[in-house]
């Protein structure tokens, strides 16, 4: 490989190694059955859990992802996603010992436990597929593209080739060793993807056009076009930008919104490793670990990184774009683009104005169009150009620590995406006799065809970003639903089909038609977010008052197995009794009160941490050290918040 010395290779080949290795020593006791090759036998600790959920979120794409947002609005931009802390917590202190209560193989088994009838079961089936394949693909495939640009940029390689040889360990790995080979791979993962993260970082600041930590504050600080990506908050003069980045996500997208990872009341690969815990506690042990490092400990390294980007590849001006952008506009540039056979100067013409409308002509200038090619341009190739700057060695270190991403994420992904295939497809509706070693190996096969599958969608996609935005729109108005049918009897399998299919329509309108039918009536992103948070909710709440309720029964065996507690299941436990059959739950009701506290007590401290963390390196001494004293006692008092929570825990947890 191009620019890659005998060292560098050492590391790479070594990680592979240590990948193979891992799934092949599990691979004879996660074969046993269903239970230890989904959920590794239901006895992970918390530790190893929470390593595993916070190094499935630390993918490629991840760190591409920062650096698009960082460059374009700022590190205010962050709150995009900074504000599903608020989601996190919310699982942690109430939906964790849910999920961990409920016994299930995978989230969307919960569906029979929950609702009756035919509707539960398709709802089951359609969303093992819709989910395991759809989303599960659409989400690799970003992980896969951002590998792709790393490669192009750092190596000079071909799209595919850039992430073969990972795919080809990570789906090895993945199929033979199962959850606990994903489990333990993670760990070291996540170690190794973090030592790259930070030498990144040090490297970053190393180049002259950087100066140092000192140095890039300065530049940033003394240039008026740069000053104002440093702070944490967005202007409140720059209305458009402090509605979508901060007000919509805090007061909107964390609890409506659906996206991987920051599941309204949990769900997914976090809902996997959940019921994969010891018991309650471990549950709920490494959700808050995951929370805590996620939001707190990570994103600093890569804003860094971003932000010694914008010194080393200066954006375009916004006139330089405007500019751009109308020339491409123009009827000559449109039946430009239109014609099959492009001459080589009026292809680099196209790539320029490309270039230089998305403000990245600095990066398109550094990168022949031959490894990166002008539909794979945008501001997230700034992290891994400034990769290209590290020296032998360091550079093996960092590629092994971004192939662990990677790996770590894909891994999880190919796995979860399989026991939904699995255990609420093939076992379900294909074949219920099926033996365990027979689901095992339906879990291993599928595991390979979502790999070979996620590798086609990759190639087509262009940028990170466009596919978080993409994720969003799709579970828009979704997350209510999710939070409340853990505590209100009244929902049913017909209010999430009902969810499910308007959030999609309405996506798909926003994002597709609405577009080329309205071209000049252009809707910002937050605004669509809102209309299809509105539109999905009168849906299902409508949906859910009009169709038959859940059968009793169902009901009743809910509330005896999970007893989730709150007044919305009061009508439940009243006919109960009135039947002359009183539910006796197995467990105690949660204090949800106490929850709710505990989660506000969560974010104060998370938030003061990380901004805390932001300070000291600003240098403000005195508001890093307010904040780390915040942090300090909000921790303390959930803490002592901890025990009373989980000092109700029954002997035996539901599922042993």
């Amino acid at each position: 490989m191009e620019h890659l010395s005998t060292i560098d290779l050492c590391f790479i080949f070594g990680f592979f190694a240590l990948a193979l290795s891992i799934g092949i020593a599990v691979s004879r006791k996660s074969g046993k059955s269903e239970a230890e090759y989904f959920l590794g036998g239901r006895s992970m600790p918390w530790w190893l859990l929470g390593f595993s959920m916070v190094a499935t979120t630390f993918s490629t794409d991840t760190p591409n992802l920062v650096t698009d947002i960082v460059r374009k609005n700022g590190i205010a931009g962050n709150w995009v996603w900074w504000a599903f802390l608020l989601t996190g917590m919310l699982t942690v202190f109430v939906y964790a010992r849910l999920w961990r209560r409920s016994g299930v193989v995978t989230d969307v088994e919960f569906y029979e436990l929950r609702y009756s009838g035919k509707p539960a079961a398709f709802l089951r089936g359609f969303r093992a597929v819709y989910l395991g394949l759809f989303f599960n693909i659409m989400v690799m495939a970003g992980v896969s593209l951002a590998a792709m640009k790393i490669g192009a940029t750092m190596f000079g390689l071909p799209p595919f080739q850039s992430v073969f040889w990972a795919m080809l360990v990570t789906v090895i790995f993945s199929a033979i060793g199962g959850f606990r080979g994903v489990l333990l791979t993670d760990f070291f993962l996540f170690i190794m993807a973090m030592v790259g993260a930070f030498a990144a970082a040090y490297y970053a600041l190393g180049q002259p056009e950087v100066g140092g930590l000192s140095g890039m504050l300065d530049k940033f600080q003394s240039n008026p076009e740069l000053s104002s990506k440093l702070s944490f908050l967005p202007a409140f003069s720059n209305t458009e930008l402090f509605i979508s980045v901060l007000i919509i996500p805090l007061a909107v997208q964390w609890w409506a919104a659906w996206y991987p990872g920051a599941e309204p009341g949990g769900g997914g690969y976090l809902a996997q490793r959940m019921l994969a815990a010891k018991n309650e506690k471990h549950a709920v042990g490494a959700t808050l670990f995951f929370n805590a490092a996620h939001y707190a400990l990570r994103p600093w390294p890569w804003i860094i990184v971003a932000l010694g980007s914008l010194l080393v590849f200066p954006s375009d001006s916004l006139d330089a774009q405007k500019e751009a952008e109308k020339r491409l506009k123009s009827a000559e540039m449109v039946a430009l683009i239109k014609k099959e056979d492009k001459t080589p100067e009026e292809e680099d013409l196209i790539r320029s104005l490309t270039a230089q409308k998305l403000g990245v002509s600095s990066l398109a200038n550094e990168f022949p169009k031959e490894n990166l090619p002008t539909d794979k341009l945008g501001h997230d190739v700034g992290y891994s150009a400034m990769l290209t700057f590290l020296p032998g060695g360091w550079r093996g270190l960092v590629l092994a620590s971004l192939i662990a991403a990677f790996m770590s994420t894909i891994s999880t992904h190919l796995n979860w995406g399989s026991s939904y295939l699995v255990n609420d497809f093939y076992k379900r509706f294909i074949k219920k006799e099926a033996t365990q070693r027979e689901m095992v190996w339906a879990g291993r096969l599928s595991t390979v065809v979502l790999m070979i599958l996620t590798a086609v969608m990759a190639l087509l996609l262009s940028n990170a970003l466009q596919l978080f935005k993409i994720l969003l729109s799709i579970g828009a108005g979704t997350g209510a639903l999710f939070i409340l049918r853990w505590f209100w009897w009244r929902i049913n399998a017909f209010s999430e089909i009902t969810a499910m299919v308007v959030s999609f329509l309405v996506a798909v309108y926003f994002q597709l038609i609405h577009p080329n039918a309205f071209p000049k009536a252009e809707l910002p992103d937050w605004l669509t977010l809102i209309y299809g948070v509105v539109i999905t909710t009168i849906a299902w709440i409508a949906v859910t008052l009009v169709t038959r309720p859940t059968d009793p029964r169902v009901l009743r065996s809910f509330c005896n197995k999970i007893n989730p507690g709150g007044p919305g299941w009061s009508r439940v436990l009243s006919e109960a009794a009135a039947d002359g059959e009183p539910i006796e739950p197995k467990h105690a009701a949660q204090n949800l009160p106490l929850g709710i506290l505990c989660m506000f007590l969560g974010c104060v401290g998370v938030y003061a941490a990380l901004f805390s963390t932001g300070y000291f390196i600003y240098r403000n001494y005195v508001a890093g050290s307010v904040l780390a004293a915040v942090a300090t006692v909000s921790a303390i008092v959930l803490l002592v918040l901890w025990n009373r929570i989980s000092g109700d825990e029954p002997a035996a947890d539901a599922g042993e």
